[in-house]
């Protein structure tokens, strides 16, 4: 049995991998390219110069690679690239690049987008994260690995978030949120460290490390950049070194109150 429907249209020129499956009324354009055992359901529509790896799922009205929503495109040469094992759920809409920001959106492995996520042109998206329904990036934001997003939570263009990260539901985020750290509210603030993501992933020798420096960074009332200075050059864990770089490196300033968290004190 085809794994084509009959209904669908593909354009003459798109490249499809192996036990490829097509559903009905899907449109997939002629600089497409898709690889092995990628599922495209019912009425998705992929268009432009789209790169989608292997093993991943899109589902029903999903919108990949249609041009940016920036005024400043006029028809430039620019890229969606998506990785392997990803799922794409219901009415998710993903931008190709601009030229102002290299061109190119991606998107790694792994990743978790669910109903109605949006990610702006030239957005940088790691592997192993999750946006929960209604999660929107604009343009230019960069997420790590393993990073949360809960639903309904614009994020401001240009914003960081490293690794690890969590912004809880229906936050607004206009600030980098640095690795390893919770974030909510709107506008959102760091509320800690985000404990259960770590423990699920990281050595406890090395969160006892993060706790600490995270009090010196955020409960102490001293100068943020030069506290963060001080522990990346003292510090013998990478993790926390890890933390103190994003710090240092922000461009939009990291979002907090100094207050004491009670699960620190775990």
């Amino acid at each position: 049995m085809s794994l084509i429907h009959p209904s669908a249209v593909i354009e003459d020129g798109a490249v499809l991998g192996d036990n490829v499956s097509v559903g009905p009324f899907a449109y997939i354009g002629h600089n497409v390219k898709i690889g092995d055992n990628t599922t495209v359901a019912s009425h998705a529509v992929i268009e432009g110069h789209t790169t989608i790896g292997k093993n991943n799922r899109i589902f029903p009205h999903a919108a990949v690679g249609t041009i940016p929503q920036d005024l400043k495109y006029h028809g430039e040469h620019v890229e969606l690239i998506i990785g392997d094992n990803n799922t794409i759920r219901e009415f998710t809409l993903l931008n190709p690049g601009t030229e102002g920001g290299g061109s190119v959106t991606r998107i790694g492995n792994g990743n978790l987008l669910m109903g109605y996520v949006h990610l702006g042109h030239d957005v940088i998206l790691g592997n192993h994260c999750i946006l929960a329904n209604g999660a929107t990036l604009a343009g230019h934001v960069e997420l790590g690995d393993h990073v949360v997003i809960g639903g309904l939570t614009p994020v401001h263009q240009f914003v960081k978030i490293g690794d690890y990260a969590m912004i809880g539901g229906a936050s607004a985020l206009a600030q980098d949120i640095p690795p390893f750290c919770l974030a909510e509210g709107n506008r959102a603030n760091l509320r800690g460290l985000n404990l259960t993501g770590l423990r699920r992933h990281i050595e406890r020798e090395e969160i006892n490390a993060l706790k600490t420096a995270y009090r010196e960074l955020f409960e102490q009332g001293n100068p943020l950049q030069e506290v963060a200075e001080s522990i990346f050059k003292t510090s013998s864990s990478e993790k926390v070194k890890q933390l103190c770089e994003f710090i240092m490196n922000s461009k939009r300033g990291i979002p907090f109150t100094r207050t004491k968290h009670k699960e620190d004190n775990k």
